[in-house]
């Protein structure tokens, strides 16, 4: 085992532990700034949405609420990125705002709470003054449609999901692992309903998928069918991909689309999409789900109103550094960023102070 894979089931450990403080935090956080605009000197950071975004974010969360000194380099290894800091985690990306940071552990300059619910609302919730930050894995444009304007809304981008097709493992043990894009697109709207018909077994095709209002799903209705509202025929909508996975695992007949974070749930498996000639598999070198030309790929978000604030900004600034990428990212099984496409989202925020 790698040094890196080593930390991460570290990182899985701690976090693990922690997410009940994270997770608790959120709804407090939810219930206290309800129905009111949040305060740029609160001491609690809150941001809800998508459960696509949110292992990213929440993981994020943990490590800032631990604000672990700069001795501990398992979960704070600064000197790996370059970085010469004597302050704690928090303390450090806080102070690079002009924040203040208190120099104890589990004490950060502010606390950063998330809440699991769905895109279309943490894009609404933002703009509404509930909470500061906004998850969401559509683009705001697709969640709220009838806009006049979307120009409030600052797109932070923190990380890019590939998106894959997976069925029940019974289905590619029986030799499903392809489809095209126009089985897909039949698939659902309920035109292909055995799985005899994609070369796999005798068996009616549970085709399943996200609750409307889910970024999951207006994303990949949008890439699909070129329509973020266009209908589709499901057999059952789940409202968070840990239940979607959970269903397609517990079925022998089941095909979904999901979020990278949730491929290695036991039970499904990925397949392969040949889409306008070119064939995307999961893992592979070319044409992999990273690959930019993925019809299926869609941009991950952390949206804020009008401004990102000095506490959005040290919190949004960790999650797009190399150790930020490193840490909340990559073990998440989502895209790093590119260092071009990371240097054009650290001009939306403001300039540093030191």
């Amino acid at each position: 085992m790698t040094k890196d894979s080593q930390r991460g089931v570290s990182r899985r450990k701690f976090i693990a532990a922690a997410s009940a403080f994270g997770v608790a935090g959120a709804m407090a956080g939810c219930s206290e700034g309800s129905g009111s605009t949040p305060d740029e000197n609160s001491q609690n950071l809150t941001a809800g949405g998508s459960s696509t975004v949110y292992p990213v974010a929440n993981d994020a969360a943990s490590y800032w609420n631990g604000n672990r000194p700069a001795s501990d380099s398992e979960y704070w290894p600064h000197e790996e990125y370059d970085i010469d800091t004597d302050k704690n985690l928090a303390d450090y990306w806080a102070g690079l705002y002009g924040i203040e940071g208190t120099g104890s552990e589990t004490e950060p300059p502010f606390n950063v709470s998330v809440a699991l619910s769905h895109s279309g609302t943490g894009v609404k919730d933002v703009r509404d003054g509930k909470i500061d930050i906004g998850n969401s894995s559509g683009n705001v444009e697709d969640e709220l449609p009838d806009r006049d304007s979307y120009e409030n809304f600052i797109d932070n981008v923190v990380a890019v999901d590939g998106q894959p097709l997976v069925v029940s493992t019974e289905i590619a043990e029986a030799g499903v692992d392809s489809i095209t894009g126009d089985q897909l697109k039949d698939l659902y709207k309920g035109r292909i309903s055995n799985w005899s018909e994609l070369g796999g077994p005798d068996r009616d095709i549970q085709v399943l998928g996200r609750a409307k209002g889910s970024g999951t799903r207006t994303s990949f209705v949008s890439n699909v069918f070129n329509d973020p509202e266009a209908d589709t025929t499901v057999a059952t909508r789940f409202g968070q991909n840990q239940r979607l996975a959970s269903a397609i695992s517990d079925a022998d007949n089941a095909i979904s689309y999901i979020a990278l974070a949730f491929l290695d749930t036991d039970g499904l498996e990925p397949i392969s999409l040949e889409w306008e000639g070119t064939t995307y598999t999961y893992g592979a070198d070319e044409n992999g789900l990273d690959a930019t030309s993925y019809p299926l790929s869609r941009d991950l978000h952390m949206y804020t109103w009008e401004e990102v604030d000095s506490r959005e900004a040290a919190f949004v600034n960790m999650m797009l550094s190399d150790f930020g990428q490193d840490t909340f990212v990559a073990p998440n099984n989502y895209f790093r960023l590119g260092a071009s496409r990371r240097e054009e989202q650290r001009n939306l925020l403001p300039e540093q102070s030191n």
